[in-house]
């Protein structure tokens, strides 16, 4: 596979001199094109740190984050912002959506501020917009507005405005944590299935085994460091599942 993404020998510190934390301490690891690939420690790991230095949104101490020959650690925050614009794409466990925009005007939206609008007009936005909704099966609900529809229908809106860009990596922080049983497993069964039709290069960071089987390699953190590391390659999710469950007895809690 095309490596897409090289995190090299990052740290982070917060604090100051007299009170220093080290979150990250020196990570190395390769994101391949087309990876699902889940982050999992205990609480105090750093995996969200980890997630927010790859979504720009915080700067490493020191190393280096490279997205093929673009290095983020050196860019601008202007040039970091237009960087995040057009290469990422974002799913929180809060939705972020608007309530005052129906589901498809909040996937539009996300065209729209990407200067979209500019390259085919306003057909090619609604042909993209349509292709994206059909794709998560939400093409039903897309004249009504968030608060009318169930959570498991917000999280995959919100996959759609995060995927209708196309962009480098879709970050997910926790993205099932909101979500009932069912609506988790849908989410996670269209995370699996944009991964193989889309070729859709996702990390994820969760907490959650169930979640966390889905994936295609799971990172495990302890400590600001990767201690572990797991592939399915070919075994079942539940034979997947019960070795990430042999792992978090030896962390503790996930929590």
């Amino acid at each position: 596979m095309q490596n897409y993404i090289q995190i090299l020998d990052i740290e982070k510190y917060y604090g100051n001199t007299s009170n220093v934390t080290k979150a990250i301490d020196r990570v190395t690891f390769d994101v391949n094109k087309g990876e699902f690939v889940g982050v999992m420690g205990p609480s105090g790991s750093g995996k969200t740190t980890l997630l927010n230095m790859l979504a720009t949104i915080d700067r490493v101490t020191s190393g280096h984050i490279y997205y093929g020959n673009t290095d983020i650690t050196e860019l601008s925050e202007d040039a970091l912002s237009a960087f995040r614009k057009d290469n990422l794409g974002f799913v929180f466990q809060d939705y972020n959506l608007l309530d005052t925009l129906t589901i498809e005007e909040n996937v539009i939206l996300a065209l729209t501020l990407q200067g979209r609008a500019k390259s085919g007009g306003k057909k090619a936005i609604s042909d993209r917009c349509d292709e994206i909704l059909r794709l998560l099966e939400i093409q039903d609900i897309r004249d009504k507005f968030p608060y009318q529809v169930s959570g498991g229908q917000k999280q995959r809106c919100a996959c759609a405005r995060a995927l209708v860009n196309h962009p480098r990596l879709l970050l997910a922080d926790e993205p099932t944590g909101a979500l009932d049983s069912k609506a988790a497993q849908t989410l996670l069964e269209t995370f699996s299935g944009l991964n193989r039709s889309m070729d859709a290069t996702i990390l994820m960071v969760t907490h959650d085994a169930f979640s966390a089987s889905y994936c295609g390699r799971i990172l495990f953190l302890k400590d600001g460091r990767i201690f572990h590391e797991l592939r399915r390659g070919d075994k079942s999710r539940k034979v997947f599942l019960q070795e990430i469950l042999d792992v978090l007895s030896l962390t503790g809690n996930m929590e």
